[in-house]
């Protein structure tokens, strides 16, 4: 668990790091990058609360 929070907190903070240099230059390549972390953290995101409701619904049968 304390791992998937480290890895979520620093895939959001990579995010946030390439919307601050797309603000900074200018470029269309670092927005692109920061929406790209940020969807691919989200899917993760629900994978991984996928996975605990299943393991509770698991747990109730």
């Amino acid at each position: 668990m304390i791992a998937f929070r480290l890895v979520f907190g620093l895939l959001l903070l990579s995010g946030v790091l390439a919307f601050v240099a797309y603000i900074a230059t200018g470029q269309l390549a670092w927005r692109q990058r920061g929406l790209a972390i940020v969807k691919w953290t989200l899917f993760a995101a629900l994978g991984f609360f996928a996975v605990l409701i299943v393991q509770r619904v698991a747990a109730l049968l």
